[in-house]
């Protein structure tokens, strides 16, 4: 998933169709009847269909159309920039998080201040489950606005910054005679990556609100979290009979501190998820450390909110001792969470963190760590077109052989395991969760591990939904220990309406599925 306009499992981005021409071969390289009957659908009558499908052990191409012809590729972009992320730093990697202790030290008295040193953290162990994985859900929260369904969690998304606060207590600390600051110098975003990472990441940058019915002709029942000064949530929904409207609007001052909720919701409606921005994440999170610090029983003589006194940040922390330090999960159980939900903010963190490995504060010069993982895999770097790690912008292009090569690229590493199972798995998790839902013989269930993509779009003209892209790419299981590699795509498809628009989700899925059911019949 990666661009929508509406209600899909993506982000949020209007684009046409895409920038090739000329119908899909409606019989060609050997594809069973079924699978011509899905692409001749009128749904694709303008479209073009991408395929390419090798057997990984033995390199024979089994199904191949347009393999290096440019498609949008949604968010299959993900493949790549979590490729290059996780060479650059190794799926092992783990970010340090510490607290500094800023100016003089008496006893459990600290002269000064508090510095927490932002490492670009995507969870914070918002996420960590007690083994020491990172959690999710099918349709993840940082959709809520788009998808219905969208589910939390139930981790605490404070549960690293308390973690800390209870080490600046273990430390001997209970008073703070200054302030609270957050270090945010590892990193400079650019307009082009949206969502736009931020080094301190709590929650995503996101409030979660959740309303739950109650009876009709009364007010719904409101949850809000991270619960952090001065955010302040107030909500006006009512409940109504059963069958009716669920129809909720999130409104929020400026500065995003002043939320309300507005609209209905049906008494037989499940609890429906909103969520709203963190306008200022530093400032964000000082107020929450400065919260944290107080349940751990430290005090803090600076007022709690207000913005983040970067000032206060000393040129270097020679000299100054360490209070604290979370230390998150590996990069792999954060790429699993990126690809399993595609997560949007985290594949474009992972192209600053890039550019940080690389020794640069500056984004955009991450994507020079896509090139050199590419370069050193013996793939073609100009097989890709990227501007942003997601697989939202208008310049992104993969070509379906490209695609390939990264997953046989995998494969030829010790990581090939780990690398697959991060990918959703059709009818079982991540974004492939529901692909199978009311199809009981769904072909392929269990046995592909794919990243799907989305990039949908008004047509105006027409009044009808535009499928710019439809994609999935990853893995099929040929059985007897074999895997095949696939990527397939659609560009210019159009659907009359959102619910239609998930028909052609679902044909990819059920392409896919037949695909792997004939490559396990091959002897």
């Amino acid at each position: 998933m990666a661009a929508v306009v509406t209600a899909t499992a993506a982000t949020v981005m209007t684009v046409g169709t895409a920038g090739v021409a000329g119908a899909a071969p409606r019989q060609a390289d050997g594809l069973s009847p079924d699978i011509l009957a899905i692409m001749g659908k009128p749904a694709y009558e303008h479209a073009q269909w991408g395929l390419l499908e090798i057997d990984d052990t033995t390199g024979e191409v089994i199904h191949s159309q347009y393999p290096n012809q440019f498609f949008i590729p949604g968010s299959t972009a993900k493949i790549v920039s979590v490729s290059g992320t996780w060479h650059a730093l190794g799926g092992d990697h783990r970010f340090t998080t510490p607290v500094q202790a800023v100016g003089g030290r008496s006893g459990s008295v600290l002269d000064g201040s508090l510095v927490l040193v932002a490492q670009g953290d995507l969870t914070m162990g918002g996420r960590t489950k007690p083994d020491g994985s990172v959690d999710f859900t099918p349709i993840d929260h940082t959709y809520a606005d788009d998808v219905p369904g969208a589910t939390l969690t139930p981790e605490d998304p404070l549960a690293g910054l308390d973690e800390i606060a209870r080490q600046v207590r273990a430390a001997g600390l209970t008073e703070v005679h200054g302030d609270v600051a957050i270090d945010s110098r590892l990193f400079t975003s650019f307009p082009g990556l949206d969502p736009s990472p931020t080094p301190l990441i709590i929650n995503d940058n996101l409030i979660d609100l959740l309303t739950t019915a109650t009876t009709p002709g009364q007010p719904a029942e409101l949850s809000w979290r991270p619960q952090v000064a001065p955010y302040q949530v107030e909500s006006t929904v009512q409940t109504v009979a059963a069958g009716g409207t669920t129809d909720i609007t999130v409104t929020a001052s400026p500065d995003g501190t002043h939320i309300t909720l507005s609209g209905t919701i049906a008494a037989d409606a499940q609890p429906t998820l909103r969520v709203s921005p963190v306008q200022d994440p530093d400032a964000f999170g000082r107020t929450a450390l400065i919260e944290a610090l107080a349940r751990a029983g430290v005090t803090v003589t600076a007022p709690p909110t207000g913005p983040n006194p970067s000032g206060l940040v000393p040129a270097s922390y020679d000299g100054t001792e360490r209070v604290a330090a979370y230390v998150s999960p590996v990069y792999a159980q954060y790429a699993r969470l990126i690809l399993k939900v595609s997560h949007n903010l985290g594949a474009n963190l992972g192209i600053c963190l890039m550019a940080v490995a690389a020794g640069s504060h500056q984004c955009e010069d991450g994507f020079a760590g896509i090139r050199d993982f590419l370069t050193q895999a013996g793939i073609d770097p100009t097989k890709v077109q990227l501007l942003d790690g997601r697989g939202g912008n208008p310049v992104d292009r993969v070509t379906p052989d490209v695609e390939n090569e990264i997953l046989h690229y995998w494969q030829g590493t010790p990581e090939a395991a780990r690398f697959r199972e991060a990918l959703p798995i059709l009818g079982v998790d991540g974004s492939l969760a529901s692909a199978c839902a009311g199809c009981p013989t769904c072909p392929g269930k269990g046995k592909v591990w794919a990243k799907p993509g989305s990039v949908i779009g008004l047509d105006a003209v027409n009044q009808r939904l535009a499928v710019g892209a439809e994609t999935l790419g990853g893995y099929l299981d040929a059985g007897h220990g074999r895997l095949h590699t696939f990527y397939l795509a659609v560009n210019g498809a159009s659907t009359p309406d959102i619910i239609t628009f998930f028909d052609v989700l679902n044909d990819l899925n059920r392409i896919a599925g037949l695909l792997q059911e004939q490559a396990e019949a091959r002897p």
